[in-house]
């Protein structure tokens, strides 16, 4: 059955890679981005990008009212744009972190917002977050973009309770590691921080480590989270969260079951 969908953060990686994925699927699909020159493609394909900032409410406004007035409706929301800010707790500025928290978090709340009203009118729809393995676990130097998505994971599960009177479904996508933009902005990050910083030693193990995971087999393709995605959306009830790509269930797995401490000790010993 076409759906229509709208993605958000669909101009690279995981959101572009499965918008080519749905449309060759034969679904009507809005993908937006502040980024709309790197999303020309998609419109060459069949889809219909805009540009849109999650921090801006009139944004959002005029994307939904632009959905609803040609379509009549949106089926689907993944809430996927999102952004890692890494960096100690010490060394962040909470301007940056409060900037962090409005992309992940109230980006997609807001996003949220506009849609449900229309979807509770159809007594139908499907809302995907966009959280990470990052949202059961930890790193340091994660702190803020740890954070982000552990809210993600709270805000999903009330979510889901309160929806589900209404007939919509909401699913959470945990990835793993992804070849994406992710590490280069991590990487960005740190290197806004002081030289002079008391975390530099530990910084430079997880430059290391990134840049190694983005290379070889470190990091799984985008087309793994493009193949989630449209199975999700094909279901008739979906579960509640998909974990896939690279080190993402394992990684669960030892956070879940092996407590506080020995799971700090595993972490700390790729420090």
């Amino acid at each position: 059955m076409k759906k229509v969908i709208l993605i958000t953060g669909a101009s690279s990686g995981m959101g572009k890679e499965t918008a080519v994925k749905l449309i060759h699927e034969g679904h009507i699909v809005y993908t937006v981005a502040r980024r709309i020159d790197q999303m020309q493609d998609l419109k060459s394909l069949g889809g219909h990008p805009l540009q849109m900032d999650v921090t801006r409410e009139e944004d959002i406004q005029y994307v939904v009212d632009t959905i609803i007035s040609k379509e009549g409706r949106i089926d689907v929301l993944w809430n996927n744009a999102g952004y890692g800010l890494y960096g100690s707790v010490e060394d962040v500025s909470l301007t940056e972190a409060r900037k962090e928290m409005e992309v992940n978090v109230f980006g997609m709340a807001a996003m949220t917002q506009k849609v449900v009203p229309f979807m509770r009118k159809a007594k139908s729809g499907l809302i995907i977050n966009t959280s990470s393995m990052g949202g059961k676990m930890y790193f340091p130097m994660g702190a803020w973009y740890h954070a982000s998505k552990h809210a993600v994971e709270g805000l999903s599960d009330c979510l889901r309770l309160e929806l589900k009177q209404f007939n919509i479904k909401v699913a959470v996508l945990e990835p793993g590691f992804i070849a994406t933009e992710f590490g280069s902005v991590l990487l960005h990050n740190f290197s806004k921080i002081s030289p002079q910083s008391a975390y530099t030693g530990m910084m430079d193990k997880i430059i290391h480590g990134t840049k190694r995971a983005g290379q070889g087999n470190g990091s799984s393709k985008p087309s793994v989270i493009a193949d989630t995605v449209s199975k999700i959306v094909s279901s008739t009830n979906p579960k509640t969260r998909y974990r896939v790509g690279k080190f993402a269930r394992p990684m669960v797995w030892m956070r879940t079951y092996l407590g506080d401490r020995l799971f700090d000790k595993i972490v700390m010993s790729q420090m």
